[in-house]
């Protein structure tokens, strides 16, 4: 979160790739960042250590839709803190 946030203010296109056991965690450190609404993807928990073909997979499925996520063509996984009830 931390990288993509210092990215993002140096106005390059980001998405934040976050595990689903950290995902609450990288919502409080958007906010406290003053960027709750940068662009952020859920990730199975854990990645790392899966082995290189799963994380090959994983990679392969992902590519498409964090290029259409920096194209704006779609959403990212969270929703701007607005909308939140």
């Amino acid at each position: 979160m931390r990288d993509g946030i210092q990215l993002a203010r140096r106005d390059r296109a980001v998405v934040a790739l976050v595990t689903e056991h950290f995902w609450q965690q990288g919502d409080l450190i958007a906010r406290s960042n003053g960027m709750p609404d940068i662009p952020r993807v859920r990730l199975p928990h854990p990645v790392a250590g899966s082995g290189a073909e799963a994380m090959a997979r994983l990679a392969a499925q992902l590519a498409p839709r964090l290029v259409a996520i920096l194209r704006g063509e779609i959403r990212a996984d969270n929703e701007p803190l607005e909308s939140i009830g």
